[in-house]
C-alpha cells in the first residue's frame, strides 16, 4: 500500500506543482492521468525520492519514504520519461552496473540476476547487443527490466508509451500488466487508452490537484446519459473553427473528433443539445476532458 497525504510541492521559481494531494494505492497498476504540465512528473520524482516536498507525507507499507531515502531506494523502481543509456554498452554491461548500484556486488548472483530480468523482458536474445542499435519499445523493455531490479514494492513509470509504435505499444502493454500483479505499479501518461486498457484505477490530475479518481468505469458511468454527438457538415466546421468560444457556450463541447474522415462534435447535456444529436455511450475521453474543463 502506498499513502499520499496532503502531499504539496512549489518549486523556486514560483510555480505550485503540487497541491495538496491525497491518494491511496493498493498493489496492481495504478494509472495517472493528465495533460503535460499538469505536475505528474513532479509528483513521480517525488514518490522516487529524487526531491522532497513542502509539505505532506508519502508511507509505503507504513513507512515514511523519506525517513531513509536510501533505504526507501531498495525497494523502489524508476522508469523516467527521459531514460538515457550509454549507446556503444551492451545491454547486459549497462544492467550490471545498474545492478552494482543498486547494491548488487557479488560478481556471479548479480549476473544471474541481469539475466533473469533480459529473460523477463524478452531481451535475453539481444543482451550482447549494443543500446544504441535498439528500437523504442526495446530501450522500453530494458528500462523496466533495470526498474525491477531487487524486486521493488513500488515501480514508477512516467510516460513509458509516448513515441512507441503500436506493436511495441501491444507488447509494452501486456509487459506493464505481468509486473503489476504483485506490487504497486504507477503508470503516469497522458494517452487515455494506457490506462483504459491497463488499470482498475486511475486519478486525474490538472494543475497540480486530483480533479478526479476511481474505477475507469464507474467513473464513465456517471456520464451516462449525458454525451450527445453530432455529424458536422463543412459550414459546421468552418464555424468551429472561427467561433470557438461561441460554440462551447452554446454547446459545452467536450471534444471535436475526427472519425473514419468525418468530423464529429460530443456535448455534454441533460437533454438533447439541439438538431441532429443523438444520445451516445461516453468514453474515458470524455470524462478526462469534462474534467479538466470544470
Amino acid at each position: 500500500m502506498l499513502s499520499i497525504r496532503n502531499l504539496s510541492k512549489t518549486y523556486a521559481n514560483g510555480i505550485q506543482a503540487l497541491r495538496d494531494i491525497s491518494l491511496n494505492v493498493e498493489c496492481g497498476l495504478f494509472g495517472l492521468l493528465g495533460p503535460n504540465g499538469a505536475g505528474k512528473s513532479s509528483l513521480m520524482r517525488t514518490l522516487a525520492t529524487l526531491q522532497g516536498p513542502d509539505g505532506g507525507s508519502i508511507a509505503l507499507d507504513g513507512q515514511d519514504i523519506f525517513r531513509n531515502p536510501q533505504e526507501t531506494r531498495r525497494h523502489l523502481g524508476y522508469l523516467p520519461q527521459d531514460f538515457g543509456v550509454y549507446p556503444q554498452i551492451t545491454a547486459q554491461e549497462m544492467l550490471e552496473q545498474l545492478a552494482v548500484f543498486k547494491g548488487f556486488t557479488e560478481r556471479r548472483s548479480r549476473q544471474a540476476l541481469v539475466q533473469e530480468q533480459l529473460r523477463l523482458v524478452n531481451l535475453y536474445d539481444k543482451r550482447h547487443q549494443k543500446l544504441g542499435t535498439f528500437s523504442g519499445g526495446m530501450r522500453q523493455r530494458f528500462g523496466i527490466a533495470q526498474a525491477l531490479l531487487g524486486a521493488p514494492k513500488l515501480v514508477i513509470v512516467d510516460e513509458p508509451t509516448a513515441g512507441l509504435d503500436p506493436a511495441e505499444r501491444i507488447r509494452f502493454h501486456n509487459l506493464l500488466a505481468e509486473m503489476g500483479r504483485d506490487r504497486v505499479l504507477i503508470l503516469s501518461t497522458h494517452i487515455v487508452e494506457d490506462v483504459i486498457d491497463l488499470c482498475p484505477r486511475i486519478a486525474i490530475l490538472n494543475q497540480g490537484q486530483i480533479v478526479a479518481q476511481g474505477c475507469p468505469q464507474d467513473l464513465i458511468g456517471a456520464l451516462r446519459d449525458r454525451v450527445w454527438v453530432k455529424p458536422l457538415d463543412d459550414k459546421e466546421i468552418v464555424d468551429s473553427a472561427a467561433n470557438q468560444a461561441q460554440w462551447q457556450a452554446q454547446w459545452n463541447v467536450i471534444t471535436l473528433r475526427m472519425i473514419q474522415g468525418q468530423r464529429f462534435v460530443r456535448v455534454l447535456s441533460d437533454e438533447q443539445p439541439g438538431a441532429g444529436f443523438e444520445i451516445t455511450e461516453p468514453d474515458l475521453n470524455d470524462v478526462y476532458f469534462t474534467t479538466l474543463a470544470a
